[in-house]
């Protein structure tokens, strides 16, 4: 991140750059610079969040609306008196500039009303919405990552679930955005899918992967499918769990748990299940 930061610093020619007051008076308490961006000329921080973790719509660059999740922030400067408005296209082409200059692209560009860009460094995606409120820059800024899964279910409610409904939903397995790869935050979840078939060795389940209703049902349908075997593959792979006991399906967004028009809702339809044979 630094690297990224230090290249955007370097770009001379934008306006972007250091206006020569790291923090003025009347900044929002607790509020700074976001560490890609330096604030325009004569700005000061009037309105801003930093949260660990939330969501925003973008638009792609098929300018399809996207929700990306991770690390968001929220700026709105505001001018000091006295100080020259830029217009709203001068504030829209001075982020698009410093973003394509560390090899970022600008995704859609409605002129001066709001830009939508992302830069990928070192893996790192990271997803910018420019606009104005007369002339004062606004930006949305998400670091896309997946959150941080303080509770995990534990083998005891995994089997109560299954012995009350016949199925247990899993949270807290990981996977990058359109991925069957688990991450390695994955691995307090399967073992403790692990804990509850290694306590019942009577126990045979299908894992079931689910998926959201955002894309097209074909690919959800691949998507979910290849998550469930992924499971599977490591259940038996790293845990001893015989395959005979396993069998993977994939269901995309055919069984929600949740309405699909809101966050929250999407969030709890992607999930694996464990399903009694």
């Amino acid at each position: 991140m630094k690297k990224i930061a230090g290249l955007l610093l370097s770009t001379a020619s934008l306006s972007l750059l250091f206006s020569g007051i790291a923090l003025a008076e009347n900044d929002m308490d607790g509020s700074k610079d976001h560490p890609l961006f330096n604030r325009l000329p004569g700005t000061y921080i009037c309105q801003y969040q930093d949260l660990e973790f939330d969501a925003h719509t973008f638009r792609d660059e098929k300018k399809r609306e996207i929700n990306v999740e991770g690390h968001r922030y929220f700026f709105r400067y505001c001018y000091n008196e006295g100080i020259k408005r830029m217009s709203p296209l001068q504030i829209i082409r001075n982020y698009e500039n410093a973003v394509t200059k560390i090899g970022g692209v600008v995704l859609v560009s409605n002129w001066e009303e709001t830009s939508y860009m992302k830069i990928v460094k070192n893996d790192k995606e990271i997803w910018l919405q420019v606009s104005n409120n007369v002339g004062e820059p606004i930006l949305d800024i998400v670091e896309k990552e997946a959150m941080k899964q303080d509770i995990v279910a534990n083998a005891d409610a995994f089997s109560n679930d299954i012995k009350s409904t016949g199925h247990a939903a899993v949270y807290g397995l990981y996977f990058d955005t359109g991925k069957s790869v688990l991450k390695p935050e994955s691995d307090a979840a399967l073992g403790e899918i692990a804990k509850l078939m290694k306590g019942d060795a009577g126990l045979k389940v299908h894992v079931v992967g689910h998926t959201d209703n955002v894309g097209a049902m074909d690919s959800n349908m691949k998507l979910s499918q290849a998550r469930a075997d992924a499971v599977v593959k490591e259940l038996t792979g790293k845990y001893g769990i015989a395959a005979s006991r396993l069998e993977a399906y994939g269901v995309a967004s055919l069984s929600p748990v949740a309405s699909n028009k809101t966050e929250d809702g999407r969030g709890k339809n992607r999930r694996v299940e464990l399903v009694e044979q």
